[in-house]
């Protein structure tokens, strides 16, 4: 049995052998079909080739031949359209040249038909006069114009020009109306101005003399202002120095006036030199350096001229835990020092827990907010009677 089987896997192998083998066969033979049908398309394209060689191979002579045709053909007409421009260029010019003398004939036209409109017009006007001054002569005078000369006693080469004549009697019209008519109540009139005169004088002399002595006021004004001025400044800038001095822990600052030698009129600068740094301005400190500044400053203030109250909102926002400490240590000082109540708007809970007493906002429930109040002194008396 086991010789049997083994004959039957040969044989089954050699049948599938065998149908490999006939499969294959029957694609070489395809191929062998495919490649003598590829080889007759081959020489046929191979004929057509040759045939297209052949009828190709005369073309470079014609097309030699055609191009010098072209090319000849090619020069006589750029010969041509070099004529043509040349004369149409001349033409150009003379067309200009004919449009500049019609423009200039025109103008001359419009000018000459302008002057001849403006001509008529005139003699129009000056006959019309003529008319005018013929029925005026014979109003007034009773007389025609050319014996107007006799009639009223003048020479007629001592007549001006119309235009002359003219301006000469309406500057008499003028003249005369300017003088206006007699009035017989001036020396009245002359008096009663005379006095309100004299009225206006003393009190220009009046107001002259207020005036000087406002000047005289403010001029006091102004020496007091300067005074006092300079004596706060003094009394403020002795306080920032020593508060500078106390939360930078060293260091010097001090106010400046600037731009002006008038107090009255010159800017404040605050130079500022924390310990370890050179003296400069405020604005080129950092957001915490400026920040202590300005506290010191504003205590200055203060201690120069008291409030009732001070507000102060969210002042230790740029400083470090180390300047907070520093602050809330200067800012009891200061409420020994003066009677000022100071109100600290912070969300810093190291400066809340050095504040004498809280005050804040709490939502017990959706929408609804409930004020809460906190009294740290007395809860740390609490603690110690405990």
């Amino acid at each position: 049995r086991g010789e049997g089987g083994t004959l039957e896997r040969e044989i089954a192998q050699a049948r599938e052998r065998l149908a490999a083998a006939t499969a294959e066969t029957r694609s070489w033979k395809s191929r062998a079909g495919e490649a003598a049908r590829r080889a007759n398309e081959m020489e046929k394209r191979a004929a057509e080739l040759a045939e297209e060689s052949a009828r190709i191979a005369a073309r470079p002579a014609e097309l030699d031949a055609a191009v010098a045709e072209a090319e000849a053909t090619t020069e006589a007409a750029r010969v041509e359209s070099a004529t043509a421009q040349a004369a149409e260029r001349d033409a150009e010019s003379a067309l200009r040249a004919t449009e500049g003398a019609v423009r200039v004939a025109n103008e001359a036209l419009a000018e000459a038909r302008e002057t001849r409109a403006g001509a008529s017009a005139r003699a129009e006007n000056q006959e019309m006069r003529r008319i005018e001054m013929g029925r005026l002569s014979g109003e007034r005078f009773e007389c025609p114009p050319p014996l107007l000369p006799q009639k009223a006693g003048f020479q007629d080469g001592d007549v001006r020009s119309p235009q002359e004549e003219s301006a000469a009697h309406e500057k008499l019209n003028i003249d005369r109306e300017r003088i206006g008519p007699v009035n017989l109540v001036a020396e009245t009139e002359l008096a009663e101005l005379e006095a309100v005169f004299m009225g206006n004088a003393a009190e220009r002399d009046e107001l002259a003399q207020a005036v000087n002595r406002l000047r005289g006021s403010i001029g006091t004004l102004n020496r007091e202002g300067r005074q006092r001025l300079l004596a706060a400044f003094e009394a403020v800038d002795q306080h920032f120095r020593r508060l500078f001095t106390t939360l930078f822990n060293g260091g010097q600052a001090h106010l400046q006036l600037i731009d002006s030698d008038d107090p009255l009129e010159a800017g404040l600068e605050i130079m500022a030199q924390p310990p370890g740094k050179r003296l400069q301005s405020l604005t080129l400190l950092s957001g915490g350096e400026q920040a202590l500044t300005a506290v010191a400053l504003i205590f200055a203030l203060f201690l120069t001229n008291p409030a009732p109250i001070c507000v102060l909102d969210e002042v230790d926002a740029p400083l470090d835990d180390a300047n907070i400490e520093r602050f809330c240590d200067l800012l009891e000082a200061m409420t020994r020092e003066t009677a000022t109540r100071y109100l600290i708007v912070t969300h810093n809970a190291a400066t809340m827990s050095r504040m004498h007493r809280l005050f804040g906002v709490t939502m017990v429930e959706r929408g609804v907010s409930r004020l809460v109040s906190v009294d740290l002194g007395g809860a740390e008396s609490l603690l110690a009677a405990e």
